[in-house]
């Protein structure tokens, strides 16, 4: 679940230990779902920032913001 850290700016985001398990349990199954063996670095980051992105608006539901990433590289993904 620590996957996530090393997208999360220090300096401008600033998230509790509780939101950021949420994005990190987000992030690894939105990468679990679309095949992390197979990312490359640029596509984590998109997921990242997508996910980042949602908590910074609030979101805490760790399947919203799996969706939410995923749907970043997935346009045909539906969100909800």
């Amino acid at each position: 679940m620590a996957s996530i850290l090393p997208f999360l700016r220090v300096k401008s985001d600033h998230f509790d230990d509780e939101a950021t398990r949420v994005m990190g349990e987000a992030f690894d199954m939105a990468c679990a779902e679309l095949q992390d063996s197979n990312l490359s670095d640029l596509i984590r980051e998109m997921i990242a920032e997508r996910i980042i992105e949602a908590a910074k608006k609030g979101e805490r539901r760790p399947q919203r913001l799996c969706s939410v990433g995923v749907a970043a590289v997935s346009p045909e993904q539906k969100i909800g």
